[in-house]
């Protein structure tokens, strides 16, 4: 007779990844702490204040925890954690994007990652089933992630020429020597479109070869914390 599996076993990865996922962020946020304090010693209200800003939106999630009316994967609010330090921390407030002309675009490669697996989740949320390509044709499933992807990021680029129209900001960063930021927003959409691209054709390659994928089992992790949102 095949003994059976300890019950504590199969919540050994969980409780490892949200270990790892409280380290990081009790890092971070760290950090950030150091340079808070510094700014206070220096008087800089205002950048204190954009810093505080950026330590509530990186410990968000986890301090609500359970209030939210999603759960998500420890995996993934991790990376999105480091995105958002990234973006904010590294890009916003150190300047990288001015810095390291190469910053914008990394970020939004991986932003354009992170949005076609939101959109291969939004498919599975809608068609509320366990199977989703029982219900619809594995083309059908990358191509709603990839323009899920490449809406959002047209969209952020949109809101970026607003506020820059509107408040006078810089969100669009000249870059290679064009001072009015087209080419930034281009880049931009371009390698929103290759992260989204790339997402969605592993994900169809992995469906129609009826593989296992970090995206299946991140999915079945979502499925698995939100059964409310799921038929039997």
């Amino acid at each position: 007779m095949t003994p059976s599996t300890p019950p504590s076993s199969a919540s050994t990865p969980r409780r490892a990844h949200k270990r790892l996922h409280m380290g990081v962020l009790l890092l971070l946020q760290g950090i950030m702490a150091v340079e808070l304090l510094a700014l206070l010693w220096q008087s800089s209200w205002m950048s204190a204040v954009w810093l505080l800003v950026i330590m509530a939106v990186t410990g968000a999630p986890t301090l609500l925890g359970d209030r939210l009316p999603i759960r998500i994967p420890a995996e993934f609010e991790l990376l999105t954690i480091l995105f958002v330090f990234a973006a904010l921390f590294l890009g916003e407030f150190h300047s990288y994007y001015l810095r390291y002309w190469w910053w914008d675009i990394a970020l939004h490669s991986v932003s354009g990652l992170l949005l076609g697996i939101v959109g291969f989740l939004l498919v599975y949320v809608l068609n509320e089933s366990r199977r989703i390509d029982l219900h619809m044709r594995a083309g059908f499933v990358a191509l709603f992630a990839f323009a899920f992807a490449v809406t959002v990021g047209t969209a952020w680029e949109i809101f970026e020429f607003s506020v820059d129209q509107l408040l006078g900001t810089q969100m669009q960063k000249p870059m290679l020597g064009d001072p009015c930021g087209l080419t930034d927003t281009m880049w931009d959409l371009i390698v929103d479109a290759l992260g989204a691209a790339v997402i969605s054709g592993f994900g169809w390659w992995r469906m129609v070869r009826n593989s296992p994928s970090f995206i299946e089992a991140w999915i079945d992790r979502f499925v698995e914390r939100n059964p409310r949102f799921f038929k039997d």
